[in-house]
């Protein structure tokens, strides 16, 4: 594994930065532009992860029904979800592309009647412009493409017409033959080198800069130990001076620790999430909200050195 400080040499952290951006926003207040307004990211948001496909790593086929979807989200959004990414086709190692109207038919219905009844922003997971614009339309107001804008030409035009939140995840191939690219010398330094030649290109289609936040792709075209090293060292994907997602959350380099299925991996995922906001990221991609949420509480105050204010409480 490659060397590096820890979270609390965070202040003196060498990092990649795109070299056409401006440098990292002033510390203290981090935000993500979303259609209906600036998120503060001052302190953690959690990602509810809502899988309408057959066979994902984890909870693949759970759900059966629109309503089924709608209730598990509802639940979510109880719990402490700010914001629900949903997916209509699997990006687990070795996955088959699904054609675009399938990922519709899976998705949009879903969308439509969440978009109605939930308060929060939606996530659509896809690498396809054609399902990006359908599923805005349909309600999404963030496009989440595991491929950085890569795989479909048309993407980052669309996200850029479309005036929506982006996630750039790093990922190198296709869920089919990304395990064969987990050839790094320096996987820190190459990812984030890689992220900020994908960030130009965003920026030079037009994507506003506050618009983008950034995914180091944990597990995607990554080794288990790989995937340790970008955690450990999230502080210096933090140098390209935008907001870090995380998605640890019961992948398989967990299992490789943990000797566990996904569905048995929860302290693996909290003690990700727990480096994670030490080094900086605030959003975070979970399976299992309420004890994500509940960790990230107690972080924060102790970040601050009191307990929340009862508003930030309610207002997660």
């Amino acid at each position: 594994m490659a060397g590096g400080s820890p979270p609390s040499a965070l202040p003196g952290a060498e990092a990649v930065r795109a070299p056409d951006e401006s440098p990292p926003p002033v510390s203290g207040s981090p935000s993500w532009l979303l259609p209906g307004g600036a998120l503060s990211l001052e302190r953690p948001r959690i990602m509810g992860i809502v899988n309408l496909t057959p066979d994902s790593f984890s909870d693949g086929g759970e759900l059966r029904s629109v309503e089924d979807a709608v209730l598990r989200a509802e639940s979510m959004v109880a719990e402490g979800a700010e914001i629900l990414d949903v997916g209509g086709e699997s990006t687990r190692p070795g996955a088959r592309e699904v054609p675009a109207d399938v990922e519709m038919r899976r998705i949009l219905p879903f969308l439509r009647a969440a978009s109605d009844r939930l308060p929060v922003p939606i996530s659509v997971d896809t690498r396809k412009a054609a399902v990006a614009r359908a599923a805005v339309e349909a309600g999404a107001s963030i496009v989440n493409d595991v491929s950085g804008l890569a795989h479909d030409p048309a993407m980052a035009p669309a996200v850029a017409e479309l005036d929506v939140a982006v996630v750039i995840m790093h990922m190198r191939g296709t869920p089919r033959t990304m395990g064969r690219r987990a050839e790094y010398g320096d996987v820190v330094e190459e990812v984030s080198a890689e992220l900020a030649a994908r960030v130009r290109s965003a920026r030079e289609e037009g994507i506003e800069r506050g618009r983008i936040v950034v995914d180091p792709g944990i597990g995607f075209a990554k080794t288990p130990e790989q995937s340790l090293v970008l955690i450990r060292e999230i502080h210096r994907i933090m140098g390209l001076g935008y907001p870090v997602l995380v998605g640890p959350s019961r992948k398989s380099f967990l299992g490789a620790i943990l000797g566990s299925p996904p569905g048995d991996r929860l302290e693996g995922t909290l003690a990700a999430c727990a480096w994670a906001y030490g080094g900086g990221a605030r959003l975070f991609r979970v399976h299992d909200v309420e004890p994500a949420a509940r960790l990230l509480r107690v972080l924060r105050a102790i970040e601050m050195g009191r307990i929340p204010e009862v508003r930030e409480r309610e207002e997660r």
